[in-house]
């Protein structure tokens, strides 16, 4: 592919990402988007529907990620990038589903700063903003 129509695809593939992040309202089922745009430090969780949340959390979580690993993949075109990012988005997803969970099953305001950074990372493509600048400086190194 031209170096242009990558920089096209991979402009097209960020703008992706942030019309998920538009449309959250209306595509996914959570009940934590507007508490955590309340004074959530203040008020009792929400009512949820937990098998419902975590499917859609993990959907949205799929779509992130895969197009994530597609914008590394435009970036750097080597297969191994993307089997070794791949594999950090698994043990990412393993280890923030579980905590995702524990805290989605026993709320405590005390922990509601900690919860919101953990579904950030579930709902919100960070981890591609983490490995994008770290592969890039891998590749400089050699």
């Amino acid at each position: 592919m031209h170096k242009w129509g990558r920089y096209i695809l991979v402009l097209g593939l960020v703008l992706l990402l942030a019309l998920i992040r538009y449309f959250e309202d209306y595509l996914f089922y959570d009940p934590y988007l507007q508490f955590f745009e309340n004074d959530y430090l203040y008020i009792d969780s929400p009512r949820r529907e937990t098998l419902k949340l975590v499917l859609f959390t993990t959907l949205r979580y799929v779509l992130n990620s895969v197009i994530s690993l597609t914008i590394l993949y435009m970036v750097f075109k080597d297969k191994s990038i993307i089997k070794f990012a791949g594999l950090i988005y698994v043990f990412a997803y393993v280890f923030l589903l579980a905590a995702f969970l524990y805290f989605v099953i026993n709320p405590k305001q005390e922990d509601y700063y900690l919860f919101f950074n953990i579904r950030r990372f579930l709902i919100q493509p960070l981890i591609l903003v983490v490995l994008l600048p770290a592969f890039y400086y891998n590749k400089i190194k050699r």
